[in-house]
């Protein structure tokens, strides 16, 4: 996660340079990037023109969803039962703690443990939506017909853990979890702290250390406890991260025990033990969309008609396909800047529930031999010199902008210039493009045919959070000035 992160901001510095640089000399609608080696449009050796995009909406759905999570990535947990336009959000956890080295004991005989109390704690990230409602949130033990793997990476969207036996229960407000908590031991912040049932911790006393007892190693401690689910109940309009590789993620389990006895009287000490999430330890986090009355799934049932309104949603979510119609059958002329211009469209609940941090554009190539046919957009969007994507150059970072209404916008410009100029040379097929928010993602990077090499893609720093409507484009009798469109700056031949 935390190389992630440098990646991302890296991209946003040259981004944010490029930005600067070409704002010195703007034509016409201003291009972000490269405006310093465009010629002025005079109409006369240079033109500008609109071409339409027709967009129709679209969602990855379980049979072609491929989102897999590695554990030290973020998690979320929560429900988003209210998003207006994207419906709801079911975002559950699954994950193992255990003892930090095997062949593990508690202080003292197992006969002379004494359970205080034991607290499932997590640490807290951030939250995605609204922080001001209470959520309450349960937790499972897995069941021990799971067959629950550290060597496995799940899917986001599917999974068949069991779990019936509930451990404990917490009701809280999520704004409140950055406070500080004061425990023994532990006087930190960020912390999500589930108080769970005694007998559990007792339990986990009684298990002996010594022979075949399930603290002898890590597969007799699987054989005895298979981990823990965890899922938001009720009310709810958030899901909340957590990194299970925080210092601040584990099992504490206080307890006294004997330390010595003086004159018949027995002497108790307490203490703390602490199981944590390690490398050996299984986890997956299981997301669940639901669209049914939101005008997403409207979209999606309206038939062929291209849409007015585009929803794009971060993994696992949606997307939307586009077709560049009016590319098809236009003469071969020399393109100086060729752009995907795309615009929220602005609605109060975006202060809830936030854009994405990125978006993303690459091509469907029926060609492909696999069964996942989409490619990198060809010719433009390339390997830096530091062996990073230019995903800041190419367009996915956005630029703030405000609409007729003065509401705050996001706005894209990708820049397709190298394809487009191919297509109409006649050395690149026409391809039908997609537009998504998605955390990450693996396709086809070369120039075909025949140089391709399968790459894996990252877009947003995680998964769940990020959603925005982008206004789309009907067709040529779209008027709206803020319709997705392709803007071409050319000179004719």
């Amino acid at each position: 996660m935390k190389n992630r992160k440098i990646v991302l901001s890296f991209i946003a510095i040259v981004a944010t340079v490029a930005i600067v640089f070409s704002a010195c000399k703007k034509i016409n609608e201003a291009t972000e990037l490269g405006g310093g080696l465009i010629p002025p449009v005079d109409n006369i050796t240079t033109f500008d023109t609109l071409l339409t995009v027709q967009a129709f909406n679209d969602t990855f759905g379980l049979a072609n969803d491929s989102q897999y999570l590695a554990k030290n990535e973020e998690f979320f947990l929560g429900k988003i039962n209210n998003d207006p336009f994207f419906g709801q959000t079911d975002a559950r956890m699954f994950f193992e703690l255990k003892p930090q080295f095997f062949k593990y004991s508690f202080a003292n005989r197992p006969d002379s443990l004494f359970i205080d109390s034991v607290v499932l704690v997590l640490g807290y990230v951030e939250t995605y939506g609204d922080t001001n409602t209470a959520q309450t949130v349960n937790v499972y033990e897995l069941d021990q017909s799971n067959n629950f793997r550290s060597d496995t990476a799940y899917l986001v969207r599917q999974s068949n853990l069991t779990y019936s036996n509930l451990l404990g229960s917490r009701t809280f407000i999520p704004r409140t979890l950055d406070d500080s908590v004061k425990a023994y031991r532990d006087t930190t912040t960020n912390q999500l702290r589930i108080r769970l049932d005694n007998s559990f911790g007792t339990r986990l006393l009684s298990y002996d250390s010594a022979g075949n007892g399930a603290y002898a190693g890590d597969s007799l401690f699987r054989q005895r406890f298979k981990g823990f689910a965890l899922q938001s109940m009720g009310a709810g309009n958030a899901v909340m991260g957590f990194d299970l590789t925080s210092f601040n993620t584990k099992l504490a389990i206080y307890y006294r025990y004997e330390k010595r006895v003086v004159s018949n009287v027995q002497k108790l000490d307490t203490t703390v033990a602490y199981f944590t999430f390690s490398g050996n330890c299984a986890a997956a986090n299981f997301v669940k969309r639901e669209y049914a009355g939101t005008p997403l799934l409207a979209s999606l049932n309206n038939g062929n008609a291209p849409d007015p309104i585009l929803y794009l949603q971060n993994s696992p979510g949606t997307f939307a396909n586009l077709k560049l119609s009016g590319l098809a059958g236009l003469s071969n002329r020399v393109i100086h800047r060729a752009e995907l211009i795309v615009e929220q469209l602005y609605d109060i609940t975006d202060s809830t529930f936030r854009p994405p941090d990125y978006l993303y554009l690459d091509a469907y190539d029926p060609t492909i031999s696999n069964s996942y046919k989409f490619r990198t957009i060809p010719y433009d969007l390339t390997y830096t010199s530091s062996g990073a994507l230019n995903l800041g150059v190419f367009g996915c970072v956005p630029v703030r902008s405000i609409d007729n209404f003065g509401n705050p916008i996001r706005q894209w410009k990708f820049n397709i210039s190298r394809y487009v100029q191919h297509v109409l040379t006649g050395t690149q097929t026409l391809y039908d493009l997609r537009l998504s928010a998605p955390f990450s993602l693996n396709e086809q990077f070369g120039i075909p045919p025949g140089t391709d090499a399968t790459v894996g893609i990252l877009v947003n720093p995680a998964i769940v959070k990020g959603r925005v409507r982008v206004v789309g484009n009907t067709g040529p009798l779209d008027t709206n000035p803020r319709r997705l469109r392709l803007r071409l700056i050319y000179s004719k031949l």
